[in-house]
């Protein structure tokens, strides 16, 4: 039987606070903390103290971390995080947490105002690579962190199976299929050395668009990766190697020579 959220912020929670952003950030944090479980494990996340870096949630039942960022309406293809430098440092050590991302919308009534999940759904960390993270410009000798270079991260290069969503246009997904999407993919945290082609392959099939794919729609992807890679001479037989490793780990079905298609029943 589906649990069903409370999709409402409680405002009541944020009355003390003056700043707007910290009005969001604490209701955020209230509405995550209560609703949202570990898609790991099932079990409940706990709110970490303040100051935490860049972790604001954990299941304490399997030591998952979850970093919480939430914006009014959409996010679009980025989304704006913290200094370049420790960001890039923990992708390449394989240290960054999860992402939780919320989008929420405001309603106004004749009494009050009402603030309202929208989306929400789950990056696991398995997904980040640097290729997705953004060297913004150094800030200027006006700004009062001069020199200080932040990043965004390019969301929109994530392939589709890398967004886990726990409510899509305010409708609830199942608990058990969310779980099921997360270990769909878990694999990746034991292929670092090879991720970079394993995902840009699974970006690739996004953009076929169609659930039956041929091995010919993969290689009109030849001259993109070739650019990715100038150093590999072989970028069909990696393209080959790729498709048989996720056939291999039920990412893909194979259903006869050069014919594949996603495996949505994992």
């Amino acid at each position: 039987m589906k649990l069903i959220m409370n999709l409402y912020f409680n405002i009541d929670i944020s009355l003390n606070y003056k700043s707007p952003v910290q009005k969001i950030r604490v209701m955020t944090e209230d509405w995550t903390e209560k609703n949202i479980f570990c898609p790991n494990c099932g079990d409940s996340i706990k709110k970490l103290p303040n100051n935490s870096p860049a972790v604001d949630f954990h299941c304490k039942k399997c030591n998952e971390k979850y970093e919480l960022k939430s914006k009014k309406n959409t996010f679009g293809n980025l989304i704006v995080d913290g200094a370049y430098s420790i960001m890039s440092e923990k992708i390449s050590k394989s240290s960054i947490p999860n992402f939780f991302l919320l989008n929420y919308n405001l309603e106004n009534d004749y009494k009050s105002q009402k603030y309202k999940v929208t989306n929400f759904f789950v990056i696991p960390r398995h997904f980040f690579t640097l290729d997705i993270l953004h060297k913004r410009e150094p800030l200027s000798s006006n700004a009062r962190r001069t020199g200080w270079i932040g990043c965004n991260i390019l969301i929109g290069q994530i392939p589709s199976t890398g967004k886990i969503y726990y409510i899509k246009d305010q409708k609830q997904e199942a608990k058990e299929e969310i779980i099921k999407k997360w270990k769909t993919t878990l694999f990746l945290r034991e292929e670092e050395k090879l991720k970079g082609w394993i995902l840009d392959i699974m970006k690739c099939i996004d953009k076929i668009k169609k659930e039956e794919f041929e091995l010919q729609d993969l290689y009109n992807f030849e001259t993109y990766l070739q650019k990715k890679y100038p150093n590999n001479k072989h970028i069909k037989d990696k393209i080959r190697q790729q498709l048989q490793f996720l056939r291999d780990k039920g990412y893909l079905i194979f259903l006869e020579r050069g014919k594949y298609k996603r495996n949505y029943d994992i």
